[in-house]
């Protein structure tokens, strides 16, 4: 094992340490069948849908991280398995939670309105995720043990859907997936990129709701305009 390596299981167990955790939780295979309001809400049955699947089984009922003890249900995601677009969140909420669908509380309805009447789509039409697939506690931010822990997954998503663009709601989003240490300001209007794929790093839905202000909704509207110029002109 590498010295990053060795770095990161330390890491894990000082986390786990913390949080009181007496026993070291290891991934159990599931046989089990996923409905789809728990999974992904897969539509028809293409090779991309099935990608998905295997990926959710894979994911199983996941034990990676400490927030498997705590957890309702898992978040895989949600929308069209062919998707233009991907939303990427940093981690469920307390609705995602209890129902196991991404962005479906106060936050989702706002992500709604962003994607039906900023964009002209429906929600149906796009594909929607987090970063992590478990709620952290009192919606604190994803800490890096278990942003490693989802990561793959996530990963692997991207790969089975391959939109044209993605949207990362949120600076935990946006510093997952571009591997960088800036601040929001730095980051969103500009496009970036993943593995090819450009990204528009934009504020979370429930911080647009905290700072409810005109700059604030300029700069998200701003974003999105980027997103369909990009998207009209490819």
């Amino acid at each position: 094992m590498d010295v990053e390596g060795l770095r990161a299981l330390k890491e894990y167990l000082e986390y786990l340490i913390e949080s009181d955790v007496d026993a070291i939780p290891l991934p159990q295979p599931s046989a089990r069948t996923v409905p789809p309001a728990e999974a992904c809400s897969i539509e028809g049955e293409s090779g991309e849908s099935e990608e998905l699947e295997a990926i959710r089984d894979d994911l199983g009922d996941c034990s990676r991280c400490p927030l498997s003890r705590a957890r309702k249900k898992i978040v895989f995601g949600q929308g069209n398995p062919s998707a233009d677009i991907l939303f990427v969140g940093e981690a469920p909420g307390g609705e995602e939670d209890r129902t196991g669908l991404p962005f479906v509380g106060r936050a989702g309805q706002l992500l709604n309105q962003i994607i039906e009447n900023g964009m002209g789509l429906s929600r149906a039409e796009v594909y929607i995720c987090n970063v992590l697939k478990c709620r952290p506690p009192s919606n604190r931010t994803p800490q890096e043990v278990e942003v490693l822990a989802c990561l793959a997954f996530l990963k692997r998503q991207i790969a089975a859907i391959r939109p044209r663009v993605i949207v990362s709601l949120g600076l935990p989003a946006a510093r997952a997936l571009l591997e960088v240490d800036k601040p929001m300001h730095q980051l969103r209007g500009t496009w970036h990129a993943y593995e090819g794929i450009p990204v528009m790093p934009t504020f979370h839905p429930a911080y647009v709701l905290r700072n409810y202000t005109v700059p604030i909704r300029r700069q998200v509207w701003e974003d999105v305009k980027e997103v369909i110029r990009l998207l009209q002109e490819g």
